[in-house]
């Protein structure tokens, strides 16, 4: 539909008001970055507390599973008074809902009690469903505790990978995703950010794991060769860090011929660990997930200087729990988040056990199946598998 000049003139004025508004925020955003200090150290906190949220849909079945195992193995550490679990339980789509905020105040402030967080999926209303527009509660936590790495490991031994995915969390196509301007009946746009130190930490993360890790391989994911600036940044300031650690090789690679070559049989083994902006990470290890067995397998990091938070990568089923199916929810995306909490705050023994019976529950002996229907176990079944199977260890 055309528009007379001031018509177009009072458009594009509403429209330059938001996004100066918008850059305003972001600058902010920046400086809170800049003044960040250093990583926790959880060795030096008299008490480790553990956050536990539910969320929607099948979270809160796969959530309590995890948190059962969890306790199991730090049994010890919670009589002596050295961990403590919190449950919060008002991340629910309708208490966020109701308060039209995607993460209400007094639980962002009971979020922000906790050292660390398990946290189920939680469901996001989307355009045209009739709910209020309100945004990813995951992307808010992500911002509002500012936990901007996000790492998920995938492996599939039998075919020779063994990845570790890196994924910026805070910016990109996401960090203002809820606030992109309509400008007219016929326009709209959205923005992608990119900052110099948003960028400069999730690489140097990504590089001090491959080589505290001896992972001689960093593969750096863009669109750099058609959204220049914003990915053009990021990869030029990857490759800068990449300098400082000669010893691993470095490679650039573009989003789609990655998402391709990770298929490719020939060529999949050679990769290690990548660093990606956000969109780009979270499309690419939903498809290494379901290489490694499906989404239901694979855990996440969200790690931040001052908080961290642990979730499965999948979503919260829906048709599942619409079909009386959700007590048949795999736990086991949601029990390898929990072993990468475990190694996160320490416990490193206790991690390698979790690993150990979950390999053999799922890949060795598979005592029990998850088939997601009641020709399989159950959620809660499957979790007294793994308990039982770490005892025998």
């Amino acid at each position: 539909m055309s528009v007379n000049k001031d018509e177009r003139e009072n458009l594009i004025k509403n429209a330059t008001d938001k996004f100066a508004r918008l850059l305003n925020s972001q600058l902010d955003r920046v400086d809170k970055i800049n003044a960040a200090g250093d990583f926790i150290d959880y060795a030096k906190l008299d008490k480790i507390i553990i956050g536990i949220c539910g969320g929607d849909g099948i979270g809160p079945m796969i959530s309590s599973v995890s948190q059962s195992v969890l306790e199991y193995l730090l049994a010890d550490e919670v009589k002596k008074g050295r961990v403590e679990f919190k449950i919060i339980d008002g991340l629910t789509i309708e208490n966020r809902i109701e308060k039209n905020k995607p993460i209400p105040d007094d639980v962002l402030e009971e979020l922000k009690s906790c050292h660390v967080i398990l946290k189920g999926p939680m469901e996001t209303p989307q355009a045209g469903d009739g709910r209020p527009n309100i945004e990813s509660a995951n992307v808010a936590m992500r911002k509002a505790l500012d936990l901007f790495a996000n790492v998920r490991p995938v492996k599939v031994p039998a075919q020779g990978i063994d990845w570790t995915f890196f994924r910026e969390n805070t910016e990109g196509a996401y960090a203002v995703g809820s606030q992109g301007i309509n400008v007219s009946d016929d326009l709209a746009i959205d923005f992608a950010v990119t900052t110099t130190e948003g960028t400069n930490r999730i690489a140097r993360l990504a590089f001090e794991f491959a080589k505290n890790n001896n992972k001689d391989h960093v593969t750096i994911v863009t669109k750099a060769n058609v959204i220049k600036t914003t990915d053009g940044k990021f990869l030029n300031i990857c490759q800068n860090i990449a300098k400082e650690y000669p010893d691993i090789k470095t490679t650039d690679w573009i989003i789609d011929i990655m998402t391709a070559d990770l298929i490719n049989e020939k060529r999949r083994a050679d990769f290690k660990v990548f660093i990606l902006p956000n969109l780009y990470g979270d499309i690419l290890t939903d498809e290494a997930a379901q290489m490694q067995g499906g989404v239901g397998t694979a855990g996440s990091a969200n790690i931040g200087k001052k908080y961290a938070m642990f979730e499965a990568i999948h979503g919260t089923a829906p048709r599942m729990v619409a079909s009386g199916r959700g007590q048949y929810a795999d736990p086991c995306s949601m029990l390898r988040a929990s072993k990468m909490l475990l190694d996160h705050i320490g416990y490193k023994e206790q991690a390698a056990k979790l690993e150990r019976a979950l390999d053999i529950c799922m890949f060795e002996e598979k005592k029990l199946v998850m088939t997601s229907r009641d020709t399989g176990a159950t959620c809660e079944q499957f979790g007294e598998y793994v308990k039982e199977t770490i005892l025998g260890l």
